[in-house]
């Protein structure tokens, strides 16, 4: 059963298909520059072709993708309807959404719906549904969403200490984000530690550009970082994370800044561009601060502290903690953010072997020995989950 996984931005649009009979990758891409001028890149397992071609909009987009995936020198298939599914990465399902669902006009409405909690996402999220239903007539298209893994999260957890009312009238709540890689990743380290997903306190730490930390017990998210926003939660490569409401209405006055100008410097010139006033990219940070750069320094130790802090307040959400799971580009790839985080987490029983926190990019038990509590670095495959559940969906 091959499923093609599509996730769309503004600008952008990553693809995947999957044989989802052994879960093979058959090829990947990404077109860019959407509406501007258009570029394809895509990969064939070893095999990458990259051409420059006109995408006005994202159902040029998806022809030029499908034109990929047919082509005699590129392809993987030879006829469209090999395609029996479309999972479509959906950021934002409100409370509408507790699982992945069939795609109708009543999903679709819901979507919209979503649009003031996710103006930057849902919108192409559903343009790119919409796209792919115009090139690609009677072919199932499932939602999947990044909030509805958290939808198990009880009221203590996602109520705001607003006026009741807010909640009823607008559903202003904690909602959080990245919820197929915290499902995903959660799940392989159960089973990597060959123990039962359903009895254990995991900790999932989603660290790139944007970062997140769910507490998951016994299979359930119990606690997220992300909020009504993904602006809420850790220092991340851009946006502020935590913040004192209150520093709204005072950069409005000090700084002659409208409302939205300010959430644009909160989301787009904060975080550890903002602190280290060098870049979001992790590496050039760690080059700053060797070359000297105090403010890199700061940037650095305070991203490792916020993320420690957080672990420790989902720990004593739980009532403890079995296992310490880091993933994405960082998470996954910096043994130095690790070092850095779990030496803060000695009083939980984590101890880090050096040795085995050196390796990047791969499921990896990182723990010394005598630790009580699981290091683990686990790569995350948020597309796979898509295709999964997808096919989950389609076949009922």
């Amino acid at each position: 059963m091959k499923i093609l996984v599509i996730n769309c931005g503004s600008s952008s649009l990553k693809y995947q298909l999957l044989n989802m009979d052994d879960e093979t990758l058959l090829a990947k891409g990404l077109c860019e520059r959407i509406g501007v001028d258009g570029r394809l890149k895509h990969e064939r397992g070893s095999e990458e072709f990259v051409t420059e071609a006109p995408m006005p909009d994202h159902s040029a987009a998806i022809k030029i993708m499908l034109d990929a995936l047919l082509s005699k020198e590129h392809g993987v298939i030879s006829n469209i309807n090999e395609i029996k599914a479309i999972g479509h990465r959906v950021v934002h399902g409100g409370e509408f959404f507790s699982d992945s669902v069939l795609i109708d006009d009543a999903v679709e409405k819901a979507i919209e719906t979503c649009f003031d909690m996710a103006p930057l996402h849902n919108p192409p999220n559903l343009t790119g549904i919409r796209a792919a239903k115009q090139n690609m007539p009677g072919i199932p298209q499932v939602g999947v969403f990044d909030t509805a893994f958290h939808q198990t999260m009880p009221k203590k957890a996602y109520l705001y200490a607003l006026p009741y009312a807010l909640y009823d009238n607008h559903k202003i709540r904690k909602y959080g984000f990245h919820g197929t890689s915290h499902k995903y990743v959660s799940m392989k380290a159960a089973e990597a530690l060959g123990r039962p997903y359903d009895k254990l306190k995991i900790i999932t730490c989603h660290l790139g550009n944007g970062a997140s930390i769910c507490a998951i017990e016994n299979g359930r998210s119990v606690d997220t970082s992300m909020g009504f926003t993904p602006l809420e939660g850790l220092v991340m490569g851009t946006r502020t994370g935590d913040i004192d409401a209150a520093l709204v209405p005072f950069l409005m006055e000090k700084e002659k800044l409208s409302a939205q100008q300010v959430i644009d410097m909160f989301n787009k010139k904060s975080g550890l561009l903002g602190l280290s006033g060098v870049s979001n990219d992790f590496r050039d940070i760690l080059q700053a601060k060797q070359d000297g750069n105090a403010h890199a320094d700061e940037a650095l130790e305070i991203y490792y502290y916020r993320v420690a802090n957080y672990i420790g307040r989902y720990a004593a959400a739980m009532n403890g903690v079995d296992v310490i799971v880091f993933t994405a580009g960082l998470g996954e790839n910096s043994a130095l953010l690790r070092e850095k985080v779990c030496a803060y987490l000695g009083y939980l029983g984590v101890k880090v072997d050096p040795e085995k926190n050196a390796q990047r990019g791969k499921c990896m038990d990182f723990s010394a020995a005598g630790a009580t509590v699981r290091a683990m670095m686990v790569p995350t495959n948020e597309e796979l989950v898509i295709a999964r559940d997808t096919k989950a969906v389609v076949l009922g």
